[in-house]
């Protein structure tokens, strides 16, 4: 069960470098360059907002999996 945690910890951190990239490049900043005052905001939210809760928070998690830290202690 170990090794399945440990697993799962590179595939949250797989996870969290294409919500990185998808939330930069796809959703972010075509939305923060547009000409829209309301495409402009959701731009700002996205990129400075939600970005660094989505990769942190999965990083974090993926991070704490692959070091053994949800391991089982006997």
């Amino acid at each position: 069960m170990n090794a399945l945690k440990r697993f799962l910890g590179i595939i949250w951190l797989a996870l969290a470098a294409a919500a990185a990239y998808f939330c930069i490049f796809e959703f972010g900043y075509p939305k923060f360059v547009s000409d829209k005052q309301e495409d402009l905001v959701f731009g700002i939210i996205i990129l400075f907002v939600l970005t660094p809760l989505i990769v942190l928070g999965l990083g974090t998690f993926g991070y704490y999996a692959l070091t053994g830290e949800y391991d089982e202690r006997k």
